[in-house]
């Protein structure tokens, strides 16, 4: 069973290791269906992975992901912290371009209506913000989430790939209004992506804010299941150019770090990465219950200090 953590200052814990539900309907993957997306989330149950994030732009169409989910959940719903997101600008279940800009009080309450209808349940955990909206104003969109935290739609509130200043200029917009604020950041990153430890961790921080990093496994260059000369996977099949842009004498140095603390690299990995401030739960993603529970397992891995500063080093020049 991975451990329990606050996420920030908030009273709402997660599980250590999250589970990244964008697969769940996915086209072309054991989870496109309801079948494989129910033997994933009873294997992240049972390993104790029960932070869930999902969003509904996931799926094709989008929305799938919630739908497949709150299928596989009837009945096991308190088990779970669900998290999902709305508002990215990148797509929407269907109709959502007539719900107005994607912060609005008017989009919010067709979004958050959708998915409860979708996740067959009647409050969300954490609701997110994917992407910030320009064309409204931060308090409205606060304002118009404390309205359902109030009615017991939504316990707690989050946001997705804001800048430190947009992080900041929500804070103090919620203290301003006296309305409940973001608990939560969460954004891409990892050992090969670590530009966020510049200025987004120390705001976070500072706010009291759980931080949730995306993609921290990048592409899967981090789990030691691809080499210079092997690997087979998603970036085998479909971004190849990740492989031929990757500088792998930094991770064969990571090998040999891992090798001599007797971790493989997928436990260092978590395990750096769970040992950051104000990290709260590492979510990756999953098409199997036998890669739930090597997450699992992963995120109850402790590293030493020196082999956490080890690690540091080698990956300074990550971006």
């Amino acid at each position: 069973m991975t451990d329990l953590r606050p996420l920030g200052t908030s009273d709402l814990l997660v599980s250590a290791v999250g589970l990244g539900c964008n697969n769940f309907g996915r086209p072309g993957t054991v989870t496109a269906t309801l079948e494989g997306t129910k033997a994933v989330l009873d294997a992240a149950i049972e390993h104790g992975v029960t932070f869930l994030d999902t969003a509904a732009l996931y799926g094709s169409p989008a929305g799938t992901s919630e739908s497949l989910m709150g299928e596989a959940l009837r009945g096991r719903r308190d088990e779970v912290v669900l998290a999902t997101k709305f508002g990215n600008v990148d797509g929407a279940p269907a109709g959502a371009e007539a719900w107005g800009a994607r912060g609005s009080a008017s989009y919010i309450d067709q979004a958050i209506e959708g998915s409860l209808q979708r996740l067959q349940t009647d409050h969300i955990d954490l609701f997110q913000l994917h992407n910030p909206d320009a064309d409204t104003p931060i308090g409205e969109t606060l304002e118009a989430l404390a309205r359902h935290i109030d009615a017991g739609k939504v316990r707690f509130i989050g946001h997705s790939n804001f800048s430190p200043e947009q992080l900041r200029e929500a804070d103090d917009v919620a203290g301003e209004l006296g309305v409940p604020r973001f608990v939560s950041a969460q954004n891409q990153y990892s050992l090969l992506a670590r530009d966020v430890e510049v200025e987004l961790l120390p705001a976070a921080r500072e706010r009291g804010l759980g931080f949730l990093p995306f993609f921290p496994l990048h592409n899967g260059l981090l789990t030691g299941k691809y080499t210079a000369t092997s690997g087979e996977g998603r970036l085998t099949r479909s971004r190849p150019q990740v492989l031929e842009n990757t500088d792998w004498d930094q991770l064969d140095g990571y090998r040999r770090i891992c090798d001599e603390a007797g971790v493989t690299m997928l436990q260092a990995t978590f395990a750096w990465l769970l040992a950051q401030d104000p990290v709260s739960s590492v979510i990756a993603g999953a098409t199997s219950p036998e890669q739930v529970a090597a997450n699992a397992e992963a995120g109850r891995t402790r590293l030493d200090q020196d082999v956490l500063d080890a690690i540091s080093v080698l990956f300074t020049s990550g971006d």
